[in-house]
């Protein structure tokens, strides 16, 4: 299993070129049953804030509803065990508080493959940085 960071499902959102085509396709094989993929409920709020800004409020939570809906994608709740797990990681790594929650999310949940454009993640030697 793979964890997207919220980039992904913004790049398949926003972007008509290269990455967002990419993005599309990833998420078309993750629907399909082809491959395994979590995230957290974290990338609603992000992918709310930076489609919105682009698109309508409207057209935003549409796309967001699309995502939260779709099959096969799991969604991990942000608990108490998460956030002090990203705290550590802030501390030890110097993370930015939603990389922090993003990479313990993945680690509470065995998952140790993240597919991100964030090259901050290739801090962590816990994790693989998997993009386009």
């Amino acid at each position: 299993m793979k964890y997207l960071d919220s980039n992904v499902l913004i790049y398949a959102t926003l972007d008509p070129g290269e990455k967002g085509e990419w993005c599309r396709s990833l998420l078309k094989r993750i629907e399909d049953g082809k491959e395994g993929a979590g995230t957290s409920y974290l990338t609603h709020d992000e992918v709310l804030w930076k489609t919105e800004k682009v698109l309508s409020r409207e057209l935003a939570l549409e796309a967001v509803e699309a995502i939260l809906t779709m099959p096969n994608l799991r969604f991990f709740d942000v608990d108490s065990d998460v956030i002090w797990k990203a705290h550590a990681l802030i501390s030890k790594h110097g993370f930015d508080p939603r990389d922090a929650i993003h990479l313990s999310t993945a680690l509470n949940h065995g998952i140790f493959t993240i597919v991100s454009e964030d090259s901050d993640f290739d801090r962590s030697r816990e994790i693989h940085r998997e993009w386009i």
